[in-house]
């Protein structure tokens, strides 16, 4: 009589989906996709790592419950953290809280221009010069949704240029209560009023200038007379 073949062992879905968090873990923890930059997309992600469609998209669906990932409308999903900060910090970070984060983005933004102006490589000023044209573009376009984003972007392209991992960690840990303060300074619409020129920014860090680069990140931050 002859035996029957097994056949392989199939791991379960669940050891499959902890597998590949771990795989993406350590993509994003070895600088593969760091802070700030946008994962493959999840067919890339499945022939990258030879799991299905669904074991990809519950492991990213976990690291962005965890605030390692952040989904992005019309744009991908993003690192945001290489730890699982961000989801504490955010539910710290309420609307009544507001004036506390802008007092923690200026603490975090000062000392990141300074920092980048004194260790901003020549792809770090490639980099800024796109993400001001880019806010540039979004302002002139007139949509809200674009410009915050383009916004943010540019700020997180100034601390990337600080060579600080601890700080990119921390400032990306706070991104979307960021990008609430500059939607409430928009309002609904783009007006003259609100406009506030990023470009000598860029140039005080291009001018390789920290003390320049630090007053102009601080300037459009400072509290309000009385406030």
């Amino acid at each position: 009589m002859t035996r029957p073949v097994d056949s392989p062992a199939v791991p379960p879905r669940g050891h499959r989906v902890r597998q590949t968090i771990t795989q993406l873990r350590e993509r994003i923890l070895g600088g593969e996709w760091p802070v700030g930059t946008r994962i493959p997309t999840e067919p890339q992600l499945v022939a990258a790592l030879g799991v299905g469609r669904n074991t990809v998209r519950e492991a990213v669906r976990a690291l962005v419950h965890a605030g390692v990932l952040e989904p992005r409308q019309g744009s991908g999903t993003y690192v945001v953290s290489t730890d699982e900060l961000a989801p504490v910090v955010a539910r710290r970070l309420t609307d009544d809280r507001m004036a506390e984060v802008v007092e923690v983005r200026r603490a975090f933004e000062v000392e990141a221009a300074r920092l980048a102006a004194t260790r901003r490589t020549p792809a770090d000023l490639a980099a800024l010069d796109a993400a001001l044209a880019a806010r540039e573009a979004a302002w002139r376009a007139g949509r809200v949704d674009e410009f915050v984003e383009a916004d943010a972007a540019l700020h997180t392209a100034v601390v990337a240029a600080a060579h600080n991992g601890m700080l990119a960690e921390l400032y990306a840990s706070v991104g979307a209560a960021l990008r609430s303060t500059v939607a409430q300074a928009m309002g609904d619409a783009l007006t003259p009023e609100r406009y506030v020129d990023h470009g000598r920014l860029v140039a005080a860090i291009a001018d390789g200038d920290p003390a320049r680069a630090a007053i102009e990140a601080g300037a459009f931050l400072e509290p309000a007379p009385g406030a």
